[in-house]
């Protein structure tokens, strides 16, 4: 089987992904193998183009092929937003607990509450490239709940299964997250190469 390389070093992301693609892949690295190479500068202004910027950075200093991903909240209140500055919305050295605080102001108590969360994946290769996605459909709280989980999990509320994302074990949300659903049609895509 092939190595992939996963273009994070955030440790909830790369345990995520990797237990959906180890049946596909033996070796599975992660952006901290490769510690010479300095933070990738997602400038991109889509998602698309963020995960792009990573899985090619990577595939082009190691040969190894690459996954990158990136993933946005958009809030229907918000007209969108925070989008593709999710990781960064209340500025750029925030933490998630910043963003979540920033995001939930910015909403008040507006009973307009509905969002998605989108995640795009991008495979690069060099002759196999291709880009995914997966949506999910869900609410934004008032208030956060679960302890599991990173960035906005902990107020992205499912109704059909009455769960926030961070109230899920990380079994249950690999089976129907927004990165989940994207690494579906991504493995779709790996069995049509492999």
């Amino acid at each position: 089987m092939k190595k992939i390389i996963i273009a994070s070093s955030n440790s909830h992301k790369i345990e995520e992904i990797s237990l959906q693609i180890f049946p596909y892949f033996e070796t599975i690295l992660s952006l901290k193998d490769f510690p010479e190479i300095k933070e990738i500068v997602e400038d991109g202004n889509t998602l698309k183009e963020n995960s792009y910027l990573k899985s090619s950075a990577l595939y082009e200093h190691s040969g190894i092929a690459s996954l990158g991903d990136d993933t946005g909240l958009e809030v229907d209140f918000l007209g969108g937003d925070p989008g593709v500055f999710s990781a960064r919305y209340a500025g750029e050295k925030a933490s998630d607990n910043d963003n979540l605080r920033k995001l939930l102001q910015k909403m008040g108590q507006t009973k307009k509450r509905s969002a998605i969360f989108k995640t795009v994946i991008s495979f690069v290769d060099g002759k196999n490239d291709f880009f995914v996605e997966g949506v999910l459909k869900g609410e934004i709280l008032k208030s956060p709940r679960g302890t599991n989980g990173f960035g906005y999990d902990s107020i992205f509320y499912l109704p059909t299964i009455g769960k926030t994302l961070a109230e899920m074990s990380i079994k249950e949300k690999t089976l129907i997250s927004h990165r989940a659903l994207a690494m579906e049609n991504f493995l779709k895509e790996i069995k049509k190469i492999f």
